[in-house]
């Protein structure tokens, strides 16, 4: 342990040396760095519109898409895709209706903003005691990763080889 705060003690006093020793008197030249522009993102100049047809559990929660129409934008189609898994429909009181629900995206070019609708289709289904489609997907992680855990890894003697010695050159 002692050796440890003496080597720590040596590498701080060397790094404190190193960070003072262009103020004794060596020269050094400051360059000036330019900040990089932040490149603003691409929004689309058409208005989008996507929808999905849901099934919603009774916790308000997305079992899954039935159904869906997509925009022309692949990108406005992954990220409401995306959305209207994670989302939870619930009334303003916090309850929820189990039933098949539309969800709609529409974006509008002039604002940069995108309006999600929500209409209830039919009430009731099979699925109101199903987990959601968030729940089913990170149990099905959960599991990738430890079938990948339980993957034996070779043994490190017969995959390493020695290190070679430097030669010097004549």
């Amino acid at each position: 342990m002692k050796n440890f705060f003496t080597r720590a003690a040596a590498v701080s006093a060397l790094s404190l040396f190193a960070l003072a020793a262009p103020s004794f008197g060596a020269q050094t030249q400051v360059r000036q760095v330019k900040p990089m522009p932040i490149p603003s993102p691409h929004m689309p100049r058409e208005p989008l519109h996507t929808e999905f047809t849901v099934e919603v559990n009774h916790m308000g929660q997305i079992v899954k898409v039935k159904s869906g129409k997509e925009s022309k934008n692949p990108t406005f189609n992954a990220q409401t895709y995306g959305n209207v898994l994670q989302m939870w429909i619930r009334h303003p009181d916090g309850s929820a209706q189990t039933g098949m629900y539309r969800v709609m995206y529409d974006y509008n070019p002039s604002s940069h903003k995108v309006h999600r609708g929500v209409a209830l289709l039919s009430i009731g289904g099979e699925w109101a005691n199903d987990k959601s489609a968030v729940q089913d997907m990170l149990e099905v992680d959960a599991r990738n990763r430890e079938r990948h855990r339980s993957i034996p890894l070779p043994d490190l003697s017969k995959i390493m080889r020695p290190t070679p010695t430097p030669k010097p050159k004549h």
